[in-house]
């Protein structure tokens, strides 16, 4: 019996399945993916008692732009592998700071100099802390 087409509607949906990840599963794989490829600085703040755009932030930094680009490349690939897709990534021309969309989780990789003039620490300082790495 052949197979029964399927509506684009059916496929966009399932395409952003979270295959029942939660918020926290969603940082951890985050993490883990940044820590694979020797991201530095790694640090995910639980923002979900604040603000309604996520749950949990991650920043993290690359020592150029072709290790920002390593990095976001690994987060979206083992967030693909887990079927949570992206929602958005913005950024990629210059690899400078990349914010990836992940629904409940919002990530940025910069290089150092960008995070160090930015300094999203200092506006996210009153969260806690939820996982670092050096």
């Amino acid at each position: 019996m052949p197979e029964t087409p399927r509506s684009p509607q059916t496929t966009a949906s399932k395409e952003l399945s979270t295959e029942n990840l939660s918020p926290e599963a969603v940082c951890h794989l985050v993490v883990q993916a940044l820590e694979a490829m020797k991201g530095q600085k790694i640090l995910s703040l639980e923002i979900g008692e604040v603000t309604d755009i996520a749950d949990y932030m991650v920043i993290a930094s690359g020592t150029s732009n072709r290790h920002v680009k390593a990095l976001v490349d690994s987060v979206v690939e083992q967030s693909k592998a887990a079927g949570h897709k992206p929602a958005s990534v913005e950024g990629k021309e210059t690899q400078e700071w990349v914010l990836l969309d992940l629904g409940d989780v919002i990530v940025h990789v910069m290089q150092q100099q960008t995070r160090d003039f930015y300094d999203l620490e200092s506006l996210w300082s009153e969260f806690s802390s939820v996982e670092t790495s050096v």
